[in-house]
């Protein structure tokens, strides 16, 4: 049977091979785009490494399924040159369970190895000190909360600093002529007693004196309507702060009824019409927030003292017309922490948060320790009054910092 099934496919070769020549051409057109990408590169290596007889001896023991085990000795023998003849590098597209056969690869494992850059880094810090390890992540323990936009946070407080120089209030007493600085603080000492008798947000507080300082910049003021522009101011505050914002009537009776509610409302329209409506503005808070955020370790006494200086600031008409509003947040933390003497007085994680060098702070950190200084003097109370209290811990009675005396 094996003889004659060799004569059968020797006499049948012919035939075959015509029918392989004749489908060549389609065949090449149809596997020319596969060959581009390596599907067939492997088969055709390995049908150039096939002698003819091989072919023919192959298919007639794969034709003849009936054949007995004493004819399949020759099949062995051809399958065994066949092997010999075999290419040795084949890439073979398989299964998840053929590939566990696949030699080991020989990459070598790179971890643990220290490489040219991190000796480098090493010998950097070696050199040049520590600085970049000493700052701390401030936002590491507010992964997770989706109100601390983290993501986003550092390229927020950029944007506050580019956009502090728009409302940033400069020198404006030379074009009032009917209004001087002491009158200034007294209207900012009435608003923080109004601010805390409302029981309003501490944001409220900072925009009213923004709204104040850059509509007295722009607008020519008589001293009897200065109150009126001070309860206005608070009023819009109010609007664009507060969750239940107090009523015009409030603000009135307030003002021991100094003025009507036409007025309020007329200065209200006057205010927003000379100001373009524009009252998203970085204020001192918005830099505090931050700041003491960065002040490590923070506590509420601290806490407290910042806003105790900041307050005193915003009352004096020359730290405001001077320095901006991110500068006063981060003189008021450095003030404070040189009032609670923690050391260092500086550290490379505020200097690398708010932008600030120590030296850059000290001379406005000077002038709030002096307001520190004399507010237990002074007759404008409401600031030490407020953190004289034990909900602020008494901050304000505390001895200020010697070393910016």
């Amino acid at each position: 049977m094996g003889s004659r099934n060799l004569v059968v496919s020797y006499q049948q070769q012919p035939r075959e091979e015509a029918k392989q020549k004749t489908f060549v051409p389609a065949e090449g057109r149809n596997r020319r785009v596969l060959q581009d990408i390596g599907n067939l590169v492997n088969d055709r290596v390995s049908l150039q490494g096939k002698k003819p007889t091989t072919e023919v001896v192959d298919i007639a023991v794969a034709r003849d399924v009936r054949a007995p085990a004493a004819t399949k000795a020759p099949a062995a023998e051809i399958k065994k040159a066949n092997e010999k003849h075999r290419p040795e590098d084949v890439i073979v597209i398989s299964s998840d369970e053929t590939e566990k056969s696949k030699p080991v690869s020989r990459r070598v494992s790179r971890k643990g190895v220290k490489t040219l850059t991190s000796i480098l880094s090493a010998r950097s810090k070696a050199a040049f000190g520590k600085a970049e390890d000493t700052v701390v992540d401030i936002d590491a323990a507010d992964v997770t909360n989706e109100l601390a936009v983290v993501e986003y946070v550092d390229d927020m407080y950029e944007f506050y600093k580019l956009t502090e120089v728009d409302s940033r209030v400069h020198d404006y007493l030379q074009s009032q002529p009917d209004i001087n600085g002491k009158m200034r603080s007294i209207l900012v000492d009435w608003l923080i007693e109004v601010h805390r008798k409302f029981e309003l947000m501490p944001e409220t507080l900072y925009l009213t004196i923004n709204i104040v300082d850059r509509f007295l910049a722009v607008k020519m003021v008589l001293r009897r309507e200065l109150q009126l522009v001070g309860i206005s101011s608070m009023l819009l505050a109010c609007k664009y702060e507060e969750i239940w914002a107090p009523e015009v009537n409030d603000f009135v009776c307030i003002s021991d009824n100094a003025y009507i509610r036409e007025q309020v409302l007329a200065m209200e329209k006057a205010i927003l019409g000379k100001l373009e409506w524009y009252l998203t503005v970085p204020t001192p808070y918005v830099f505090l927030v931050r700041y003491i955020k960065a002040s490590i370790p923070s506590d509420k006494e601290t806490e407290s003292l910042v806003f105790f200086l900041s307050e005193l600031g915003l009352m004096q008409y020359p730290v405001v017309v001077k320095y901006g509003p991110s500068k006063i947040a981060a003189s008021a933390v450095y003030a404070a922490r040189c009032t609670m003497d923690k050391s260092p007085f500086w550290t490379e994680t505020l200097k690398h948060h708010t932008g600030y060098t120590e030296d850059m702070l000290r001379d406005c950190a000077k002038l709030l320790v002096q307001c520190h200084s004399a507010a237990a003097e002074s007759k404008l109370k409401a600031v030490y009054k407020k953190f004289s209290s034990d909900d602020y811990g008494a901050v304000a009675l505390l001895t200020p910092a010697r070393s910016l005396v």
